[in-house]
Order: C-alpha cells, then sequence, then structure tokens
C-alpha cells in the first residue's frame, strides 16, 4: 500500500510514517500542498490521509483538484482521501465529506483507530467487505497479517506479505515489476534490481506451486482460484 501523508506538523509527520510503515505501507509525506499535488501527478497513491490547516493553501484545495481530476489517470481522482484536523465542528465536517473525503478523524486521535479506519477505506476501495483475503485454501487477513494455506500457518517477511497482499488484492491481473514496486517503495527508498524478483522466489518457496504464476514478459499474478 502507498500512503501519500499531507501534514506540515513534523513530529505528527514522523509519528504517521513510523505507523503506517509498521502496518506494511511505503508513507511518502508532503507538508504542503504544492508539493502533495506534485506527488500524486508522478504516482499512484492508495490512500491520501490530508491535513486541512496547511501553510500555503487549505488541504480542501487540494481535494477539491484531486476529484476534479480526469478519471483513468494520474492523479487517480477515486483516491480515497481521509482528512485529520483539529476542526471538530460538525459543519467543518460535512463539508469535507461533501466535498469528496471519504473519511474524518478530529486531531488527537488513536492510533489504533485510525489504522482500522484505513483498512476499512481500503476494503471499500477494493470492494470487499471482509478483513479476509480467500483464495482456494489461501487465507490473508489483513488486520492481524497472517497467512495460512489449507489451514496451516505460514510465516512471513513484512515485505513478503506486502508483496502477497498486492498481487492477491490485483488478482487475477497481472502486474509488472515497476507496479508492484511504486505500491511497496516511497520515493526516497533504493532497492536492488532484482528486489521483487528476490521476494517472489521466497514466498513460491513458502507458499508452493500455483500460486503466484509469471506471464513472460510482463508480471506477477494470482490466479482467479489458485490451485490446491
Amino acid at each position: 500500500m502507498r500512503v501519500l501523508v499531507v501534514e506540515d506538523d513534523e513530529g505528527i509527520a514522523d509519528g504517521l510514517r513510523a505507523n503506517l510503515r509498521q502496518q506494511g505501507a511505503a508513507v511518502d509525506v508532503a507538508g504542503n500542498v504544492a508539493t502533495a499535488w506534485a506527488a500524486l501527478r508522478a504516482e499512484s497513491f492508495d490512500l491520501v490521509l490530508l491535513d486541512l490547516g496547511l501553510p500555503d493553501a487549505d488541504g480542501s484545495e487540494l481535494l477539491r483538484r484531486l476529484r476534479a481530476s480526469p478519471p483513468a489517470g494520474v492523479p487517480d481522482p477515486a483516491t480515497p482521501v481521509l482528512i485529520m484536523t483539529a476542526r471538530d465542528e460538525v459543519a467543518s465536517r460535512i463539508a469535507g465529506l461533501d466535498m469528496g473525503a471519504d473519511d474524518y478523524v478530529i486531531k488527537p486521535f488513536d492510533a489504533g483507530e485510525l489504522a482500522a479506519r484505513i483498512r476499512a477505506l481500503r476494503r471499500r476501495s477494493g470492494g470487499r467487505a471482509q478483513a479476509v483475503l480467500r483464495c482456494s485454501d489461501l487465507e490473508i487477513d489483513t488486520v492481524s497479517r497472517t497467512v495460512s494455506r489449507d489451514g496451516q500457518a505460514i510465516e512471513l517477511s513484512a515485505r513478503e506479505f506486502a508483496v502477497l497482499l498486492t498481487l492477491m488484492e490485483a488478482r487475477p491481473r497481472v502486474l509488472s515489476r515497476a507496479q508492484i514496486e511504486a505500491k511497496l517503495y516511497n520515493f526516497d527508498q533504493l532497492l536492488d534490481s532484482n528486489a521483487i524478483e528476490v521476494h517472489v522466489h521466497h514466498l513460491r518457496r513458502k507458499l508452493g506451486e500455483g500460486v503466484i504464476r509469471t506471464m513472460r514478459g510482463v508480471g506477477y499474478f494470482v490466479p482467479a482460484d489458485t490451485p490446491a
């Protein structure tokens, strides 16, 4: 999951970055509307956490621009946006939601509640209601971040889990290496040219054959019905 945090308070931004990384997210931080808009025009994000009180403009201006973007492009106007602000008036919450925000939390907020709201937004944007993803005998619990196959628990590293979840959420679509990298790494991270291949190799060894397949010259995918 790729998240853009739009927050000018460095302490809050650092806390959100650390918390989201614990959840396996790749996190980019923008301290103003201009930087955030440039990021949205450069990459696709799965979620935007948006503060309203920003130094160069109100955060609602960024939301307005995003929702007015052409469909099926970058920025993606359908990107989920969660507003986080100290403005606790009912009128402010109504205005933010009517403007196109998907959710709204009041500062200070509980980290656990924020994480649950993010998971709920991810489920809705993916068109599913349950926290558990299943494909044949493979099961991924997105809350406990655990994986099992045929009832047997499988230990995965945080990055392996992130790769598998990315492919499961996209199935049966084929994702290129670049598309997977864009979901897992932020702008500042350096990675080896074969990092995704290594993670896929480890996943195949742990999960068994047939779960992750390769379309030669294109990328990787999880079939709609993973064979036992």
